[in-house]
């Protein structure tokens, strides 16, 4: 979800709600600690130079049980953030502390936010020697077969 996305629904809310992937509700006293751009620089293991630009909100929670973010509270950080460090309409990712820091993609289902669980992935596999899986057409409609089955190359 990009930011004006985010903006956009911010102004029809009065609060924000996050939720995790495992449907978990962040606790509504969390801050939002930072709203920042992350450009990351990289080349991929095809050897492809790449540019990634992120706007990043991290969400913190304390001790303070009635501290509240409205979301016209987080439209005047993300105000304030676009003009200090003149923010892009990227896509948003949510910083958020489990276990370690997680990283989410932002979705909305109509009354709160949803963080998405990230996953790596090869962005050069026509390029860096990962195998491709091969099918068996004739084998595609037999319902019996597995992934392992004898024959299948998946495994």
């Amino acid at each position: 979800m990009r930011l004006s996305e985010i903006k956009n629904i911010l102004t029809s809310l009065e609060d924000v709600n996050f939720i995790l992937p495992d449907n978990t509700i962040v606790p509504v006293h969390y801050h939002v600690t930072e709203v920042g751009q992350i450009t990351k620089n990289f080349i991929d293991c095809g050897g492809t130079v790449r540019k990634e630009n992120k706007v990043n909100f991290q969400l913190w929670e304390a001790n303070d049980t009635d501290h509240r973010v409205k979301a016209q509270k987080l439209l005047k950080i993300i105000a304030l953030s676009e003009k200090a460090l003149n923010i892009e309409d990227a896509e948003v990712e949510v910083e958020y502390q489990t276990n370690t820091i997680g990283k989410y993609d932002v979705e909305f289902n109509g009354k709160n936010f949803e963080l998405m669980a990230t996953k790596t992935d090869c962005l050069a596999k026509d390029n860096c020697g990962t195998p491709k899986q091969k099918l068996n057409l004739v084998e595609l409609g037999n319902e019996k077969t597995t992934c392992c089955s004898s024959g299948t190359s998946c495994c």
